[in-house]
């Protein structure tokens, strides 16, 4: 069997979750949406059901496997509902609803049910993606708390720039989000991840962990609370050939990489149709055997290529870690141009094996 894996440690994604509500304060929503950021939403909410306050998904469709998979919990519908017919299924299922438009709002004040839908409403407070204004929030708001049909929990935002430490926006939108619920006074859920690790002032009552939750560090700098996460997912796989190439030789497509004395090459059974970024430069960092290493060659679709010329140790059948414990996955991803967010749930083809002790 080809050896490429993804490991899920269980534990650690609940020492994270647990760190995350610590941090809020409060109650915390897992967000196990796009597949629990690619490791795996169905495990991921079995291993935590049984201290999550709940679970927060993009869309009916993600929520709907949960419930088949017995997971019992809230589950908060982040987009909402993209047509009314989704609310027969919202109620059957008991399922949170985000409204954020104002035809929400009016399919809502239309429909008619057996027991009350909760909603949480989103207030736009600077990201301009979706939620209503400040001024139709607390028209919404009034309309909704009006509605039998509607019981209305928790006014919700979301940040655009927590990742970025010294940016004032998120002061200001958190501004803006205080303002209105001042007004309303009702409960809050404002505090991603970056929020909850970088923004201690922003609190609110809801917290919503997501990459925070996997062990990966939102921020483009050390620090502290989100380097003592732990990484849930390691990335690994195992040396398949191995070449011996003097000086001068290309390797790989395009001859990127060129020996610059004798080389000690191996191959790798990774490539970018696994999610390994297929513009990962030369001299990106690998473990072999557990001692650091460098990427040497472009990557191609199913498999990479590495300098053993100091891992004597090295080969056949050798081990190698691309991210995980020891390579962490915002270095590997600032290397590459990209972010955690897009490698964690961009893996594909690598089987995934659950650990839970």
């Amino acid at each position: 069997m080809r050896p490429a894996r993804a490991l899920i440690d269980l534990q650690a994604l609940r020492h994270n979750y647990r760190q995350a509500r610590a941090l809020g304060g409060g109650r915390a929503l897992a967000v196990v949406k796009a597949d629990a950021y690619g490791h795996g939403a169905i495990r991921c909410a079995q291993a935590l059901q049984d201290e999550a306050d709940g679970f927060a998904v993009a869309c009916i469709e993600e929520a709907l496997e949960l419930r088949a998979a017995g997971i019992r919990g809230p589950i908060l519908l982040l987009e909402g509902f993209f047509e009314a017919g989704e609310l027969a299924l919202i109620e059957e299922h008991g399922f949170w609803c985000v409204i954020h438009a104002q035809w929400q709002v009016d399919a809502l004040e239309r429909s008619t049910r057996s027991r009350p839908l909760k909603v949480w409403l989103k207030l736009d407070s600077g990201m301009h993606r979706v939620g209503l204004s400040a001024l139709e929030c607390a028209a919404a708001w009034r309309r909704l708390q009006a509605m039998p049909q509607v019981e209305v929990q928790v006014l919700m935002s979301h940040f655009a720039r927590a990742d970025e430490l010294d940016h004032p926006y998120s002061g200001e939108q958190a501004a803006v989000f205080a303002d209105l619920n001042a007004r309303l006074r009702v409960e809050t859920s404002l505090s991603n991840s970056p929020a909850l690790l970088g923004w201690p002032q922003l609190r609110s009552d809801w917290a919503r962990p997501g990459l925070m939750l996997y062990g990966a560090n939102p921020f483009d700098r050390a620090h502290p609370l989100a380097d003592a996460l732990q990484p849930v997912m390691t990335l690994e796989s195992r040396i398949i050939s191995v070449r011996e190439l003097p000086a001068g030789e290309p390797i790989g497509y395009g001859g990127r990489f060129v020996t610059a004395g004798p080389t000690r090459v191996g191959v790798v059974a990774m490539g970018y149709a696994d999610g390994y970024p297929q513009n990962a430069p030369n001299g990106t960092e690998v473990a072999i055997d557990g001692r650091t290493g460098r990427l040497i060659g472009r990557v191609s679709m199913d498999m990479l290529t590495v300098d053993l010329t100091d891992h004597p140790a090295a080969g056949l059948g050798s081990r190698v870690e691309l991210w995980g414990r020891q390579v962490r996955i915002g270095g590997l991803a600032a290397q590459c141009g990209g972010s955690a967010y897009q490698l964690l749930s961009g893996l594909k083809r690598t089987p995934r094996e659950y650990s839970d002790a």
